[in-house]
């Protein structure tokens, strides 16, 4: 019991796990408003907003796994970056799956999975930049 307490306590100190984590809940609580609000106004005004609203739940659920996931499992940089390409993959395949689940394959989910997991990279890398410079 008692190491599981350090770990706890280590989790709750460390800063870019803290953020990590804000980061991945902040997608879902987005993921939840474009769900009711902007998806249905897209669809029912006819707009045509270049299948952002077609795959925001794609986009979203990858940045909020992505995040929670390195907030709750890495133990460093490195290991947070394993994680972020390691998650993309993940959905990848799972997109590529979907025949087997009675789906089709979403071309528009594929593409955003990947552009999704280039610029949760980046914005990992950037807002991380410090704890780079000192490893």
């Amino acid at each position: 019991m008692q190491p599981l307490k350090i770990e706890i306590k280590n989790w709750f100190s460390s800063k870019r796990r803290i953020i990590n984590m804000l980061i991945g809940l902040s997608a879902v609580v987005l993921y939840e408003i474009a769900r009711a609000t902007y998806r249905p106004y897209i669809y029912s005004q006819s707009i045509n907003d270049f299948h952002i609203a077609d795959t925001i739940g794609n986009s979203l659920g990858t940045v909020a796994t992505i995040f929670v996931f390195t907030s709750l499992l890495g133990r460093d940089l490195a290991q947070d970056y394993f994680m972020i390409r390691t998650v993309t993959i993940s959905v990848v395949v799972y997109e590529l799956a979907h025949p087997l689940l009675g789906k089709s394959i979403d071309l528009w989910d594929l593409v955003a999975t990947i552009i999704t997991g280039v610029f949760c990279e980046l914005i990992h890398r950037t807002i991380h930049v410090q704890a780079q410079e000192t490893q």
